[in-house]
């Protein structure tokens, strides 16, 4: 019977767990045994892998983070770490791994691949910053997570005529800023993609107190060049206006998966469970115009994306 292993690594997203329930009911359904990898590459290396059943991933659909639990591996990035996590593949008698992450896992990924490891990568990450598909898991929840904070930020921003940075994650990838600046209406957006210009920003925030605009939101990516702390006492020294910055951190990456996100999850865990079974190459799985598809691995991760242009520019045009 053939052995296939899965694993979750990097920061966690909502969804993880419905993907991984997807790989484990359809792995044992095509008649493969399924092996859980502990704390991703980490555990891989130390051996934290226990066979899976059908009990195993229950109850866990709704639930966020990941039931696998998840770290960053430094050893990995080493020649004796990824050397080490082969071994202990064989040792177990697993040839295949599907690895739910982002970036830097499916990166792993790929060294894993180069050794004669037979890798499915699904996309699990709240950035949103992997080209090969359309959306990665985690990011419409986490989305919906700040649409929800700049609702009620909103209210209290307009109870005392004030300014409100508010700033979410993204460290190479605006996306998170874009899309839900485009949905919750915020004034400004900032992110690594474009250079903005300060004097700009603090013009938007004055002509929006001339026309009688109790409140201004600007959404900023943490990537963004500028400090928050000296964008938030730039703008408050230039307009008049009291200035707070509200970080939402690690609270964009809990709650429980819209469905975007949980349909995203299964169908690509599915997917590659059919994938292993047609003992298919690496492969990078996504979601492009609507369809679950499949990339070689190493193309997949060498495609970039341009942020949207039309999306920012209407940004700036619905807040004038």
């Amino acid at each position: 019977m053939r052995k296939i292993g899965v694993l979750t690594s990097g920061g966690d997203s909502p969804g993880m767990n419905a993907a991984l329930r997807a790989v484990v009911r359809c792995g044992i359904n095509e008649g493969f045994e399924v092996y859980g990898i502990y704390r991703g590459f980490a555990g891989l290396i130390d051996g934290e892998i226990e066979k899976m059943d059908r009990v195993s991933v229950a109850d866990i659909l709704q639930r966020g983070g990941t039931v696998l639990k998840t770290a960053r591996s430094d050893r990995f990035l080493t020649e004796d770490g990824q050397n080490r996590a082969i071994n202990m593949l064989k040792t177990f008698g697993i040839d295949s791994v599907v690895i739910i992450g982002g970036d830097g896992s499916l990166r792993g990924g790929e060294e894993l691949s180069k050794k004669g490891i037979t890798v499915m990568g699904i996309p699990g990450t709240i950035d949103n910053d992997l080209a090969y598909t359309d959306y990665t898991i985690g990011f419409d929840t986490a989305v919906n997570t700040v649409l929800d904070a700049i609702t009620k930020i909103r209210d209290t921003s307009s109870a005392h005529e004030r300014t409100t940075i508010i700033e979410v994650m993204g460290r190479n990838c605006g996306d998170i800023a874009l899309y839900s600046g485009l949905g919750g209406g915020a004034e400004y957006v900032l992110i690594p993609e474009v250079k903005s210009d300060f004097t700009d920003i603090c013009k938007k925030v004055v002509q929006g107190v001339n026309r009688g605009k109790q409140h201004s939101i600007i959404i900023k990516a943490e990537g963004y060049p500028m400090k928050s702390e000296d964008l938030v006492q730039g703008i408050s020294e230039v307009t008049g206006r009291e200035t707070k910055l509200v970080v939402l951190s690690y609270l964009q990456r809990g709650g429980s998966p819209t469905l975007r996100d949980r349909q995203i999850a299964t169908l690509c865990g599915a997917k590659a469970v059919d994938l292993l079974k047609e003992n298919s190459q690496s492969k990078a799985i996504g979601v492009v115009g609507g369809k679950i598809l499949e990339y070689d691995l190493h193309e997949a991760m060498q495609q970039t994306r341009d942020i949207d242009m039309e999306m920012y520019e209407l940004v700036d045009i619905l807040s004038r």
